[in-house]
Order: structure tokens, then C-alpha cells, then sequence
């Protein structure tokens, strides 16, 4: 993390470090504070970015309760993709109507229970799942997910999932001989890539293969989805959203009003209504390097560094209440477990640490608490309303 993005990220947060303090007095640590009223700015940041937009927020990201209601009242819906977050968003009582059901590979039963719950829109990708909707309801809505390389992503989903644009029209014919309503396309450019330039492709090569599908079929499409992966600026600074929204105006100019135009953020919308509060529990010199151990990890709260490669922030609690810019020196963070694996970051610079200090990570709302185990026995990190 360079020195312009920690000083950056200090003065954000200097006035809520009293309010942490006092969590982890109370609660211990470590402790992941949930500010549910940051997923609404970041949703309505979204909207202005992306106006005329349905947005499916991912629930796979963050599915706090209070998360999921937040996204409702705001008026957005869900991006579900297995029985279980269909049945959450049912005990919640939240608007299944308004959710689409992306995975693109489904057993026949998790179709029925979806269709069953109030979803219409299925993504399919291969002529197997178009074949598991034969003879189905005719007010299903099929997209055809199409993929797009972006070796430059953290997660190019494009590597497991999506049919390339030349096998697009098959798989659509398949899909009209199946009965089922053929709705459009979706893609995902995979998650946090430093540029935008792979929306503007995959979005182009969508559109190229509109007018093509209508040609060849005469069949409109009638949706485009242009899935997530929306970037966050964790320890750098990556492209705003605005950026997106200004591809989707330069692509699709006067042809926008034609389609119904989806998105389906999860880490945009969930990232920074989490902060992670964490304790050095035990300091050592390890090869004339200064290791500092944690009560939570890469099996914790930290699971995003192992599944994703993403990296949060990680300041001390004490740079956030001092006015002095703090001397910082490389050391090694690692975690709580007996696992040799579990360090959360190498020649990382903090300032002087001592057993006790309580350190900081803001944006750790998305794909933190929910891909994280319960190895060596260790207890999930509690969420606590700040």
C-alpha cells in the first residue's frame, strides 16, 4: 500500500477511531463492525453511475440479514444462486420477485424451487442446462451467459463458466427449440481488474451479437446483464464506477432504451460497510524479521487474501488517533492458527506494535465473513452493529 493511499485512508477514518476503541473494549476482538447505512451510499452511487439499471445485488457477498434488507428497502434486488440464499431472502421476507438466479449450472429440483419462490430469469450456458427447462413454465426468461476473458482480473469466472460469442448462436437456437423464452445475454468480466477497458469489450462484442442474433434468428434481445466485478480501491486506487457508466453510454448511445439493462454487484455494494478490528496477541523476531501475530486470519476474517488474492488495508488503531505521521517499518502479519499458511501479509509497513495494540481494516464487507472456516477450532468473528 503506497504512503498517499494510507494517508488518505487515515484521515477517512480518524473520526470513527473513538467509536472502534470502544467496540473492542466491549466486545474484544477480533470484531467485524457492520455499518449497513454504507451499502445504501454505495448503492445509490451505483444508480447515479448506471441510471436506468436493475440492480441484483450478489448475496454470495455479504448476506447479513441486515445487509439483504438494506439492499431491499433501497428498492434493488437480489442476485441468487443456490437454494439457500433463495430460502434466506424467504425467511427474511424480502422480494424474491425481484431476484435473477444467475448459476449457471443448476439441478433440475433448485429450478423448480426457485420458479416455485417467484424467480423467472435463469442464466444458462451449455446445451445441458438449456435442455433442464424444456417443457417448463413459458414465463421463464433464459440468458445466455457469454464469456469474456480478463486474465488481468483477481477472479476471471470466465475460466469456469460462459460460452464464447462464436458458439452463442447454437446455444440460443437451442434454447428457442426448448420452448423457453430467450432473453438476452449476461457476461461477468471477472472481479477486480484495474481497468475498465474489458467492459467495453465484452458490452461491444454483446451488442455486435445482438444484431447478429436478430438477423440470423429474428429474435430481439430483449436484456443485457453486465454481471459484477465492479472494482474497490483496497490498498490502491482503482477506476470509479463512473467510468463504467461512461463505456455503457459510449456502447450503447441511442440503442440503450431497446434492452432491459441488469447488474449484479456484490463487492461493490458490500465492501466497506465492514470493518475488521483485530489484536496483536504475540510479537517475535523470525530471521532478523519483526512477526506479529493476530487473533484472526486467512481462515478468518482474512480469507479473502487466500480464496481472491485481495488484499484490505491494515493500519494501527493508534495512527488513527495520533497527529504525527507514525515510522513505519516492514513486518509480517500472520494469524492466529497453527497452519504455517495462515500470514496475512509480508514486509508490510506499521508502525512500532506492541501485544495488545488493536489494528484496523476497513473494506472487509465482502467475501470475508462468509468464505471464512472455523479451522483449528477457532470461533467465526462476531458482527456487531457500529
Amino acid at each position: 500500500m503506497n504512503l498517499h493511499r494510507r494517508s488518505q485512508l487515515r484521515e477517512q477514518l480518524r473520526a470513527t477511531a473513538p467509536r472502534w476503541m470502544q467496540l473492542a473494549q466491549t466486545h474484544g476482538t477480533p470484531l467485524l463492525v457492520l455499518e449497513p447505512q454504507r451499502v445504501a451510499r454505495r448503492l445509490r452511487e451505483l444508480q447515479s453511475a448506471l441510471p436506468g439499471f436493475e440492480v441484483h445485488y450478489a448475496v454470495k457477498a455479504l448476506s447479513h440479514p441486515v445487509v439483504l434488507s438494506t439492499v431491499a428497502i433501497c428498492g434493488a434486488g437480489f442476485d441468487v444462486a443456490t437454494r439457500g440464499e433463495v430460502d434466506l431472502l424467504g425467511r427474511l421476507g424480502l422480494p424474491l420477485h425481484r431476484s435473477i438466479h444467475t448459476n449457471p449450472i443448476k439441478k433440475p429440483a433448485d429450478i423448480d424451487h426457485a420458479y416455485a419462490a417467484g424467480i423467472r430469469t435463469f442464466v444458462v450456458e451449455n446445451v445441458a442446462e438449456v435442455q433442464k427447462f424444456a417443457g417448463r413454465p413459458g414465463d421463464i426468461d433464459l440468458l445466455v451467459r457469454l464469456a469474456f476473458g480478463n486474465p488481468s482480473a483477481k477472479s476471471d469466472l470466465s475460466s469456469k463458466f460462459g460460452v464464447v460469442p462464436a458458439d452463442a448462436e447454437l446455444l440460443v437456437k437451442h434454447v428457442l427449440t426448448g420452448g423457453v423464452g430467450f432473453a438476452g445475454f449476461s457476461f461477468h468480466v471477472g472481479s477486480q481488474s484495474s481497468s475498465t477497458e474489458p467492459f467495453r469489450r465484452a458490452l461491444q462484442h454483446t451488442l455486435d451479437l445482438t444484431g447478429h442474433i436478430e438477423a440470423a434468428l429474428g429474435v430481439p434481445t430483449r436484456t443485457i446483464d453486465i454481471g459484477g466485478g465492479f472494482p474497490v480501491s483496497y490498498r490502491e486506487q482503482e477506476p470509479p464506477i463512473t467510468e463504467i457508466g461512461d463505456i455503457v453510454d459510449d456502447v450503447l448511445g441511442a440503442r440503450r432504451g431497446e434492452f432491459r439493462l441488469l447488474c449484479e454487484p456484490g463487492r461493490f455494494l458490500a465492501a466497506d460497510c465492514m470493518t475488521l478490528l483485530t489484536t496483536v496477541v504475540g510479537t517475535a523476531e523470525r530471521a532478523g524479521r519483526t512477526w506479529h501475530y493476530l487473533d484472526d486470519g486467512l481462515y478468518g476474517s482474512y480469507s479473502n487474501v487466500m480464496t481472491e488474492d485481495v488484499h484490505a488495508p491494515i493500519l494501527a488503531l493508534t495512527e488513527l488517533t495520533g497527529q504525527s505521521e507514525p515510522t513505519l517499518q516492514p513486518v509480517t502479519l500472520a494469524g492466529p492458527t497453527c497452519d504455517s499458511a495462515d500470514v496475512i501479509a509480508r514486509d508490510y509497513p506499521m508502525p512500532g506494535l506492541t501485544v495488545g495494540d488493536v489494528l484496523v481494516s476497513p473494506l472487509m464487507g465482502a467475501y470475508t465473513a462468509v468464505t471464512a472456516s472455523r479451522f483449528n477450532g477457532i470461533e467465526a468473528t462476531p458482527i456487531v452493529m457500529g
